[in-house]
């Protein structure tokens, strides 16, 4: 008996709706950018076959003593999904290169040699400057607007931990970011919040680097509870990804956060940040997790709300 057109189309349609959906293949390249004359490894990831397309853009950055190579499984995640993701490293962080400090003054004859000469130099490693990784993330910005696979117009941040608080402060500051995800965010002190032991701390570290008498932490440096990397702690007085929310009007924020949050409290970071911004703006907490729980057993979880979030206000 021959089944009528209809019903034959119907069948087709159901059967291909229950066959397994093809993964998507994501490629990789890597790529430098400039970040204040310092060379920055980036790692690109996109869906595999569309080289000549324009994407939207996900520039992704890693938390207080991480590095890009940490990020593989959320930026290939969001690569199939549909999006060119662009993971680095911070100056000074794990491929990328480092500022350096000259030994000793350079020769006074420097001048006629085109301000060229040999020197002996000291990197500066694995430090936490809020403003100088602020400052990466607006060059890897620039870079993508000149980037051909990349849709201007589109582009969104993803941030966690440190990083969760810096794409926030970046975003209030360059009307090109449409869109962030901010999971586990710390996004520094208000004036007058930050912790008076942590203000005569910094005034004295600053004073002394201002007068030479101090250098910066060695790479490794653990001076913050167990975390990789020595803080700048005169730079986070000026570090606040709170003040100034106000101005990233047009950019859609959703702050992920741990029910079981250990590092800091929710209600000085993630919800103030959510009550301040201007919208749009979704807040979540994920239920029975602490801090690292987000790159656990909850990163499947986040990393779809991501998607979710980016899909609904960079893909239209």
């Amino acid at each position: 008996m021959r089944l009528p057109r209809f019903c034959l189309a119907v069948l087709l349609l159901l059967s291909a709706l229950a066959l397994p959906a093809a993964a998507v293949e994501v490629s990789t390249r890597t790529a430098t950018v400039m970040s204040e004359g310092v060379r920055l490894h980036a790692d690109l990831y996109y869906p595999s076959g569309r080289e000549g397309a324009r994407f939207p853009t996900i520039i992704m950055s890693h938390g207080w003593g991480g590095t890009a190579a940490m990020l593989r499984a959320q930026a290939t995640d969001l690569a199939a999904a549909g999006y060119l993701v662009i993971a680095f490293d911070y100056r000074g962080w794990g491929q990328s290169d480092s500022r350096v400090i000259l030994t000793a003054p350079a020769p006074a004859e420097a001048a006629k040699t085109g301000n060229r000469f040999t020197a002996e130099v000291r990197e500066v490693r694995e430090v936490v400057d809020p403003l100088d990784q602020a400052e990466d993330i607006f060059n890897v910005i620039h870079w993508a607007a000149g980037e051909p696979m990349v849709d201007p117009a589109r582009i969104g941040l993803w941030g966690t931990s440190f990083s969760g608080g810096l794409v926030v402060y970046v975003a209030a500051r360059d009307t090109r970011v449409k869109a962030l995800f901010s999971q586990v965010g710390a996004m520094g002190w208000t004036a007058g919040r930050v912790p008076p032991a942590w203000v005569q701390a910094a005034i004295g570290a600053g004073t002394q680097r201002a007068r030479g008498e101090r250098g910066y932490p060695p790479p490794g440096a653990r001076e913050v509870g167990n975390l990789r990397g020595g803080p700048i702690l005169e730079k986070f007085l000026r570090f606040s990804a709170l003040e100034g929310i106000e101005r990233a009007a047009g950019c859609a924020m959703l702050f992920v956060v741990a029910e079981k949050e250990e590092l800091f409290d929710n209600r000085d970071h993630a919800v103030l940040a959510h009550e301040r911004a201007p919208g749009p703006k979704r807040y979540v907490e994920i239920p029975g997790i602490p801090h690292y729980g987000i790159y656990g057993e909850a990163r499947e979880q986040a990393t779809k709300l991501a998607i979710d979030w980016f899909d609904t206000h960079l893909k239209p």
